[in-house]
């Protein structure tokens, strides 16, 4: 979709982004809204977790963890894979990371009136 690693240009900028693309992008964002789910989220973008490590992290029970994680795994973010018995999540690739880093990192710079920058 744009035209060179991963960065948009002006040009990028000036097209409108497919219909299918905007509606799975807002699905995203619906899924980030919740706090629970940022913080596993962001849990995940720096390791492997299963249900019982992910929930005794966030401070929720494990019934509402696995929710969550079938939510994100909806909106694609996340991932699974088996080891032995257990499912073990992970968030799903660098655009993912990148995204949730770059949310972060503007709120902070709004919260601590850091100039924002390119």
């Amino acid at each position: 979709m744009y035209a060179r690693d991963d960065v948009a240009t002006t040009t990028d900028w000036q097209q409108l982004p497919p219909g299918e693309h905007v509606d799975a992008a807002v699905d995203v964002f619906r899924m980030l809204a919740d706090p629970t789910r940022l913080r596993m989220l962001w849990l995940l973008c720096g390791d492997d977790y299963d249900v019982t490590t992910l929930a005794a992290a966030v401070g929720i029970a494990r019934p509402a963890v696995s929710q969550h994680l079938a939510k994100l795994r909806l909106a694609g973010v996340v991932s699974t894979r088996r080891d032995g018995r257990r499912a073990v999540y992970r968030a799903r690739g660098g655009h993912v990371r990148r995204l949730l880093n770059e949310a972060v990192q503007a709120v902070d710079h709004h919260l601590t009136g850091t100039p924002d920058h390119d």
